[in-house]
């Protein structure tokens, strides 16, 4: 297959690359500053379409990831910032995929299950999910990712692609043992000592190993008889202070200091990131996978945790 993923230079479109890459697929990786990589690399400015588009030609998918990153503080420019790098990419992607003779047969375009309002007794899947930027108990400042994540979609199913199956991947957290990731983060408090609960851990955290995510996104493109929104997450939510306490035993670290909402505020604002990342219940689970038939290798954390620990460390093989 020539699988075409704009954006694909960061953490998430790397894991994906690589992986059908090394399976024989033809990878091209869209980005404003290409460098050097195992897969061809075009460039594009994410916003107009140009000489890039013609990549789509003949494509058989199309993995779109563009997006500046969230992880800083929402100033008025970072938020102008997050919204425009997702609408017009989307929106660049969508028309050029309007205007090719051959298009690819499936977009996947990125999303997020911050789409779904701060929520701790019920879970939140396809169907009944609770899509709500005012949601009880949430800031009003944690609105503008609801926000954006809807305008997100919408951008994407506003594009005339009737030839190409259209599916939005609300992903929850990829936990990758690459560095600089948010596993590698939330390990790097383990290990200096502060790996425990965040506020009250009352939190829910949605989360989805490397390798399932990739075994994910690849059941997706095999199966015509899905589209549109599907959470790509573990079946397993928990909440933050048992998935640190789960971390920790599998990094071998008994006690971790936690910290009080204000101690993850001040944090927050030190790091220049906001506190939504780590207070928001995130409490999603993929109904449409699992009613697939998709089998997760890693449902349970502690597992997980374990496997990714070891591969951080070097000791463990990567298994798909």
């Amino acid at each position: 297959m020539k699988i075409v993923i704009p954006g694909g230079s960061g953490q998430v479109g790397t894991l994906l690359a690589r992986a059908f890459s090394a399976r024989g697929d033809e990878v091209v990786v869209l980005s404003r500053q290409p460098a050097n990589a195992p897969w061809r690399t075009v460039a594009w400015d994410a916003v107009t379409v140009g000489s890039w588009a013609s990549e789509f030609e003949g494509a058989d998918v199309v993995i779109n990831l563009a997006g500046r990153s969230v992880n800083c503080r929402y100033t008025a420019e970072n938020r102008r910032q997050i919204l425009d790098s997702r609408v017009y990419s989307t929106q660049a992607v969508g028309k050029a995929i309007a205007q090719a003779t051959c298009p690819p047969r499936i977009w996947l375009q990125a999303s997020t299950a911050t789409i779904y309002g701060h929520r701790f007794e019920a879970v939140n899947d396809e169907a009944g999910g609770l899509i709500d930027d005012d949601a009880p108990g949430a800031p009003p400042s944690w609105r503008f990712s609801v926000t954006v994540a809807k305008a997100w979609e919408e951008a994407a199913i506003a594009a005339a692609t009737p030839q190409t199956r259209k599916i939005l991947l609300r992903s929850a957290m990829i936990m990758s043992p690459d560095r600089d990731g948010i596993f590698d983060t939330l390990l790097r408090l383990v290990r200096f000592g502060l790996g425990g609960p965040a506020g009250d851990g009352r939190q829910y955290v949605s989360w989805l190993q490397d390798h399932g995510f990739v075994r994910a996104v690849e059941w997706l493109i095999s199966r015509s008889d899905l589209d549109g929104p599907v959470n790509l997450a573990s079946p397993n939510p928990l909440p933050y202070r048992a998935f640190m306490r789960a971390l920790r035993s599998a990094w071998g670290i008994p006690i971790g200091l936690p910290a009080t909402r204000l101690m993850v505020e001040i944090g927050a604002f030190l790091l220049r990131t906001e506190s939504e990342l780590a207070l928001k219940s995130r409490r999603v689970v993929p109904g449409r996978l699992l009613a697939s038939g998709f089998a997760f290798n890693w449902p349970e954390w502690p597992a997980a945790a374990r496997d990714l620990c070891d591969r951080w460390r070097g000791t463990g093989k990567s298994r798909l």
